[in-house]
């Protein structure tokens, strides 16, 4: 869970298993020195959170923090956006572009996915690393940069040095640290946490009044074997929210998962029926937020029945009181919450406060609850 600043460190990392807690030892071994990072993992194990975390208990926690999916690069444009380019560079090039590395500069670079980087683009890398210095496309002159690399794959890196995919060199100098994160199939003792972790996260983001996960169902997300890892349980949770009926999950919120695992079964709810985007007719307490359209003037009478949409938030009480501008405030960052699916940068965005000023306010509403 990210802090009031937006600086991750490990103390704020839900796990319990053994198993992560070597990650987490090796980690901060790794955040006390500028070496380079190999993260390994399947995909949704977490190999992100752990080079936020590294990143925030490093010298460089204050400074910048660049993701780059090199896998969702295409291969045209990787080295204008890793290293940048002049303009006039290449056909399209109507202005100068700083790239990642240069935003990265006095930071951390995080490289997922590193085992798709082209070879040329590696070739690129490996003088980066060796002597600090990148060349833009059409650059005259290379430039310095200072950044801390931290890469991480779920591919067999060795195997595609094997196969000529990747450079021996590069691998041998990227590969100095590596952490290895184990899947949450041989970590079960970190699902109870991350369950109630992501229950507390989406019933606050969804505004639903879910409390609990019965023990039955808790039994029932530790037998299985989560193929899609952390990613898969996140997912879930955020089903079994949407699909609760009452204040604790049961198994019948989590269909897909007890259909795999053995003396667990329950039926396939049938899909929520359509919902109407026209904008609602208001005759009760005046709403802000209702659906996507709100009405320009709405009929308010005090004790009115009915007129709450589930997707409005009141402006007054069914008695008739104005409510203070601080409930409704929680109500807006609980809506933008659900609506932009937890997307902090875009909640932020669109509620025109910064992402510290977000985080802040959450915590002073009791927005986000701490799993320890």
């Amino acid at each position: 869970m990210a802090k009031l600043d937006g600086v991750l460190n490990f103390t704020d990392l839900v796990l319990r298993a053994e198993a992560m807690q070597r990650v987490v030892g090796l980690a901060r071994r790794a955040a006390a020195s500028g070496i380079p990072v190999l993260i390994e993992g399947e995909s949704g194990v977490g190999k992100e959170l752990i080079a936020r975390a590294i990143q925030g208990e490093s010298e460089r926690a204050d400074k910048p923090f660049v993701i780059v999916n090199c896998g969702a690069i295409p291969d045209k444009l990787v080295e204008s956006i890793l290293f940048g380019h002049e303009k006039g560079a290449f056909t399209g090039a109507i202005d100068k572009r700083i790239g990642k590395f240069q935003e990265a500069d006095g930071g951390t670079l995080f490289l997922d996915e590193i085992g798709e980087l082209p070879l040329e683009a590696q070739v690129k890398l490996l003088r980066a690393l060796h002597d600090g210095e990148i060349d833009p496309v059409g650059a005259k002159r290379p430039i310095k940069v200072n950044f801390r690399l931290v890469s991480a794959t779920n591919r067999d890196t060795v195997q595609l040095v094997r196969e000529g995919r990747f450079r021996e060199d590069l691998y041998y100098r990227l590969n100095v640290f590596p952490i290895r994160i184990p899947p949450l199939r041989e970590r079960p003792d970190d699902v109870p946490d991350l369950a109630r972790h992501f229950l507390a996260r989406f019933a606050a983001e969804e505004g639903r009044r879910v409390s609990g996960i019965e023990q039955e169902a808790m039994q029932l997300l530790t037998s299985y074997s989560w193929p899609g890892n952390v990613r898969q349980l996140e997912n879930a949770m955020f089903r079994a929210i949407v699909l609760a009926d009452g204040p604790q999950l049961t198994v019948a919120e989590f269909p897909q998962i007890a259909a795999h695992v053995e003396g667990f079964r329950t039926t396939i709810p049938p899909a929520p029926a359509q919902v109407d985007r026209r904008p609602p007719v208001i005759n009760g307490p005046a709403m802000i937020g209702a659906e996507d359209t709100v009405p320009h003037t709405v009929e308010v009478g005090p004790g009115a029945a009915g007129g709450r949409s589930a997707l409005g938030i009141p402006a007054v009480t069914d008695a008739g009181e104005i409510r203070s501008l601080e409930a409704m405030e929680a109500d807006m960052i609980r809506l933008a919450l659900g609506r932009y699916r937890g997307h902090m940068t875009e909640v932020a965005k669109r509620l025109g406060i910064g992402r510290s000023t977000l985080y802040r306010k959450m915590r002073e509403f009791g927005l986000e609850e701490r799993v320890s």
